[in-house]
């Protein structure tokens, strides 16, 4: 429209400077629809730039709107970034701490584990030294069995040749003959060794010795025993002075027959003796024969590393 307006103007401009010629007129009018139409052009190509401008504004306006938009976008994200980055700070201290605290942890359970560990090679070592230990005790201790089985059977054999030896006294029974494995028991009623109310062995009760002794003679790896034991008759007036009681007699007459024993060849480092009084018994005290029973002499054998504890 602005065109068409200058083109008018612009159009009187020449009828007024001047008369011109038909031709020149035709001439002039073909010029003038010339630039009519080149104006017409030119205001299309403005009202294409107009409409192009206002979409470029339109677009200019979205495009501010969208970078507002962006702005406080990137104003919240580097908000909610700080944020996040103090959460991770804090965190990231807490983790550390952690992983000091559980390195600390590690350390302590490694040097526990390396304890442990040589407290168990060292456990090894011992339950090494135990399986040798043991097997030497294994081995001893089978060569023991074997050596006691072997002396029991050689106390057997004596048992044997004290049973053969004194065979009319143990079927009148005067005399017994015991084996409990590696002891043996020779008990000897009072009457065979002594007469009533001594201590003395007297000429019978010799002979009867010297047939055990030539027996015990041949045991070398036995103590031998010689104990004494009576009723519970107490001493008489008589012999009150000599025996003040049942234990002075007991033990005399042991100690007598331990001494015979000396005598006649038995190694003095295997006897012993011991008087044991009225108090142990074999039989009851209530009859003679009972009484007969307990006043005796036990010879025992037993190995060498034994304590007998009578009951």
């Amino acid at each position: 429209m602005r065109l068409g307006r200058i083109f008018i103007i612009f159009l009187g401009i020449l009828i007024l400077t001047g008369c011109v010629s038909s031709q020149e007129y035709k001439a002039r009018l073909a010029d003038i629809d010339g630039l009519k139409k080149d104006v017409s052009g030119i205001e299309e190509q403005l009202n294409t730039r107009e409409a192009e401008k206002a979409g470029l504004q339109d677009e200019l306006s979205k495009l501010k709107k969208e970078r507002d938009d962006l702005v406080k976008k990137k104003n919240t994200l580097t908000s909610e970034n700080a944020e996040l980055k103090s959460t991770l700070d804090a965190k990231k201290d807490e983790l550390m701490k952690n992983v000091t605290d559980l390195r600390a942890k590690l350390a302590d359970r490694e040097l526990k584990i390396k304890t442990v560990e040589d407290e168990l090679r060292s456990k090894d070592m011992q339950i090494s030294e135990l399986k040798t230990e043991i097997a030497g005790l294994s081995s001893e201790r089978s060569k023991a069995i074997e050596e006691k089985e072997k002396a029991i059977s050689e106390l057997r054999k004596t048992h044997d040749n004290l049973i053969k030896e004194l065979n009319e006294e143990i079927k009148k029974g005067e005399i017994a003959v015991t084996q409990l494995r590696d002891k043996l028991s020779l008990s000897m009623v009072d009457k065979i060794l002594f007469d009533s109310g001594s201590a003395d062995v007297k000429k019978e009760g010799k002979k009867v010795l010297d047939r055990v002794i030539e027996i015990l003679k041949k045991v070398a790896d036995k103590q031998i025993r010689i104990e004494g034991y009576t009723d519970n008759v107490p001493i008489s007036l008589r012999l009150a002075k000599k025996f003040p009681t049942n234990w002075e007699l007991s033990n005399t007459r042991a100690t007598n027959v331990v001494r015979y024993l000396q005598e006649k060849g038995i190694d003095p480092k295997l006897l012993s003796s011991s008087g044991y009084s009225e108090y142990k018994p074999m039989d009851t005290n209530d009859t003679e024969e009972g009484r007969a029973k307990n006043r005796r002499i036990e010879i025992v054998l037993i190995p060498l590393d034994t304590v007998i504890i009578k009951k």
